[in-house]
Order: C-alpha cells, then sequence, then structure tokens
C-alpha cells in the first residue's frame, strides 16, 4: 500500500488518544480498503488486559495521525518508533562477560548477570 517506515502499517505499534489523553496501545493488525472509495478497514489489537481486537473504519489520514471524531470524541493514532537497543545490548554484553570471565581470560559457559541492590516484594494473599 504504502512505503515501509513512510507511515502506519501493519504490524506498527499505535498510541492511541481519546479526547485528547492517551487511552491505550494498539498494534495495526491488517489494512484493507472498505467498499468506499479511500476508507480503509483498519483491524486494531489493544494491548490491553485481556486484549481485545477492534475494527475501525478510517481513511488514510487518520491512519497516518490525524485527528478524527468517534461519537463526537477526538480520537487520535500515534506511531510509536521502535527502540535502537544494539548498543545497549552489545554495552551490557560486554559488561556481563568481563564479570565472568574465568582463568587464561576465557568467558565461562554459563555466564551469569551480577544482581545488585534488588528488593524483594512479598506477594500478600487476600483474606
Amino acid at each position: 500500500m504504502w512505503k515501509r517506515g513512510e507511515r502506519n502499517q501493519e504490524g506498527d505499534v499505535v498510541l492511541i488518544h481519546y479526547q485528547d489523553k492517551p487511552m491505550a496501545y494498539a498494534r495495526i493488525e491488517a489494512i484493507e480498503p472498505d467498499m468506499k472509495k479511500d476508507w480503509y478497514q483498519v483491524t486494531l489489537l489493544f494491548l490491553t488486559i485481556p486484549a481485545q481486537t477492534v475494527t475501525w473504519i478510517l481513511r488514510e489520514a487518520y491512519i497516518q495521525g490525524e485527528l478524527f471524531t468517534m461519537g463526537g470524541q477526538p480520537v487520535r493514532l500515534e506511531k510509536v518508533e521502535k527502540q535502537k537497543i544494539g548498543d545497549r545490548t552489545q554495552n551490557t554484553g560486554d559488561r556481563i562477560n568481563e564479570q565472568n570471565k574465568g582463568e587464561k581470560g576465557q568467558t565461562t559457559k554459563n555466564p551469569q548477570p551480577t544482581v545488585q541492590n534488588v528488593k524483594v516484594l512479598p506477594f500478600k494473599k487476600e483474606k
């Protein structure tokens, strides 16, 4: 339909704003043409507990973040950008490998990260 990265499309996570306030995250499951020209059936998986699937009929501009209304209330989809974790993962891995080096500077077979400053919260059953 359109080029990846430029616009919201299937597989993207969006933050849904309702009445100008963030309401929920959702993943775009499908975008299919509607019978009305220039409108699309957008299937969203709300990332809530429990997860819910809804289908909204929207124009492309609304899918891309333009404000629209539902039942007279303002709604907007905001794309959630993917986080770049490559550098962080590499740095963390290097630190763990340094902590787990055995004799002769070789990394042990099953490196275990060192955990510090951890507070255990007890689970309390309701009576």
